[in-house]
């Protein structure tokens, strides 16, 4: 009888949601699983999930055990770390989920990089801007973007974000460069719909005022670089993450306006669920990859200034 393989069999069946997805993630059969489970519940003389057709769920004695098995699980891969030096050759899977534009610019690079200094680190990453469900499909930790909404999810700050405004010079030549935010209503917005409201830009001015501008949409998409392109090609004004805009601002393709007024500052985390004890790998992760970006990130080196 090994009683952390319980654990572990336990621990991976209430972050799965089901014993095939459990028994999938940890390369044995359904039925062995279940065998576990059974002599756990046995064993500790209480019903720990709560069997149904379609769900398992938690019951209160087995929401107090997770939380602890889940710690004790932690302990003992941070102790066989340490003791066989596996920080410096980490293995095993690492997936990871992030946002497309970010991803593909940013991340890439970085990833990169950790799979040569960890070549056993076996990594799988979906880029995408979907909001992926990070129990229900296996992701160890996700980067998300933004301002994140209440969960159970913990969040490791990587960094800050500058929103910025922007259109190719000869737009601003034909429509007047700004020098207040209210210049920009009526002028064709691109727009960015993973926000709110997408019609809707926020600051607040150099002498402190709040203000809102409801744009004149003249184009919307659900992906950043879309609009940057469109941008640089003359078709409006955009409000977007300064690592997007970066390259093109550098090369003269995008002019910044309005660098004294303050946007929406938008933020870089890195998440994952609480009742999942993290990794080494996925640990080992987050931190390179908040050394590597830095706290003034290589994109706004190359920025108009503030």
């Amino acid at each position: 009888m090994d009683r952390f393989e319980d654990l572990r069999a336990f621990v991976q069946v209430v972050e799965s949601g089901t014993l095939t997805r459990a028994a999938t993630r940890l390369d044995v059969a359904t039925s062995a699983v279940s065998r576990r489970i059974k002599d756990l519940e046995s064993r500790l003389g209480t019903q720990l999930l709560q069997r149904t057709t379609r769900q398992m769920r938690l019951t209160p004695s087995g929401e107090r055990f997770h939380a602890r098995a889940s710690q004790i699980l932690q302990a003992l891969e941070e102790a066989e770390a340490e003791a066989g030096d596996q920080a410096k050759s980490l293995s095993g899977p690492l997936r990871i989920a992030a946002p497309l534009s970010f991803g593909q610019s940013h991340l890439t690079p970085i990833l990169i990089d950790f799979a040569k200094d960890h070549p056993e680190v076996k990594l799988d990453v979906d880029f995408s801007d979907r909001m992926v469900d990070l129990i229900a499909e296996g992701h160890d930790l996700a980067i998300r973007i933004g301002n994140l909404a209440d969960s159970s999810l913990i969040a490791r700050k990587i960094t800050d974000v500058r929103m910025l405004v922007c259109a190719a010079p000869e737009f601003w030549k034909n429509h007047g460069k700004p020098t207040q935010a209210e210049d920009l209503i009526g002028l064709p917005a691109l727009c960015y719909t993973g926000s709110d409201r997408v019609d809707i830009w926020s600051y607040s001015s150099p002498e402190g005022h709040n203000g809102t501008l409801q744009m004149n949409v003249a184009l919307k998409s659900t992906n950043g670089n879309f609009l940057c392109d469109a941008a640089i090609a003359g078709q409006g004004v955009v409000l977007q993450p300064s690592f997007i805009v970066h390259q093109a601002t550098a090369a003269g393709q995008l002019e910044c306006a309005l660098t004294d007024h303050i946007w929406p500052v938008i933020t870089v985390y890195a998440v994952y669920p609480e009742t999942r004890h993290l990794s080494a790998r996925a640990r080992t992760f987050i931190d390179y990859a908040r050394t590597r970006i830095g706290p003034v990130p290589a994109w706004e080196k190359e920025m108009c200034p503030n």
